[in-house]
């Protein structure tokens, strides 16, 4: 029996045979192609199965999703942007494989949950923060999914204080102003020459007050938006992971300055912010319980 974990991201497709947890060594990464997406995607999932028959599929993807039809529409790829039934193309190349979509935010907090620091509350927030944000939420001890499969959009937040224009469309959405794109956006506009989120975190450390003011910032509206979802929902632990998290003090400093000027009620006293454990294989591991899952579910029925 195999089973297969595939992550649909901002940056790239990452595919791997799900086992005990996630094995670096097997994970198979491409960056997205300028064309022929799917077909990149198509092969890459047969290299993870070497010929073996696959049982289950478990896939997380940047969103957003239509988790019942089974369909993607990432912005970072273009003959996807309307729509493209992943699910059902997966399925044509294993035939008898259950095939089951998340949204990539919903797979990592299962595996935080499993894998990682939220086993040890029932409500929290797993947040990754790369050339987008993805956030999963649980709540009681389950994920949030949504009507839709949506659910955990936290990059659209709406953040006081800011006005920067989003690729939605709206303005002052949280992803508009501490993704990894756009600190770096912000930062050049001001004047920083560099492309990458590590080296605006080494500038912001040798001292550059471009690259600080860039880190601050985004720190600060991260802790706008942690503040406002966790009165909500009533949460007490938010766990960060992604590129732009081990950005070190120039980013934590003014997020955790943040929560604590914002998250003022009592129930949010024992509020926690803390670094994720699982980089960068979270979302990959959560598709694999989400595939895991689905083998399970499906195997019941059998047996009924």
């Amino acid at each position: 029996m195999t089973v297969l974990a595939l992550e649909i991201g901002p940056e790239g497709f990452a595919a791997t045979r799900v086992g005990e947890d996630v094995d670096p060594e097997e994970v198979r990464r491409l960056p997205i192609p300028s064309s022929a997406a799917w077909a990149a995607c198509r092969d890459l999932l047969l290299e993870c199965a070497d010929g073996t028959d696959v049982t289950a599929v478990g896939i997380g993807s940047t969103g957003p999703v239509d988790m019942a039809a089974g369909v993607v529409a990432p912005a970072e790829i273009p003959e996807w942007r309307a729509g493209f039934a992943l699910v059902d193309a997966v399925q044509k190349i294993f035939p008898v494989a259950t095939v089951q979509l998340a949204l990539d935010g919903v797979c990592l907090a299962l595996a935080e949950r499993n894998f990682g620091a939220t086993n040890v509350a029932a409500d929290s927030l797993s947040v990754v923060i790369s050339q987008r944000i993805a956030a999963g939420v649980m709540v009681g001890g389950f994920v949030v999914v949504g009507r839709t499969g949506n659910a955990g959009h936290f990059g659209h937040v709406l953040v006081p204080g800011f006005e920067d224009l989003c690729e939605c469309g709206g303005r002052g959405c949280l992803e508009a102003i501490a993704s990894g794109r756009s600190i770096l956006r912000w930062a050049n506009s001001q004047g920083w020459i560099g492309n990458s989120v590590e080296a605006l975190a080494e500038a912001a450390e040798a001292g550059d007050e471009i690259a600080v003011s860039a880190l601050h910032r985004a720190g600060t509206a991260l802790g706008r938006a942690i503040a406002s979802v966790a009165s909500l929902l009533d949460i007490d632990l938010v766990v960060i992971g992604g590129t732009v998290a081990k950005s070190g003090p120039a980013l934590w400093k003014p997020l955790a300055a943040s929560v604590a000027t914002h998250a003022r009620l009592g129930f949010l006293t024992a509020l926690r912010v803390i670094p994720s454990e699982l980089d960068p294989f979270g979302v990959l591991a959560g598709a694999g319980l989400l595939a895991m899952m689905a083998q399970a579910a499906a195997d019941e029925v059998g047996d009924e």
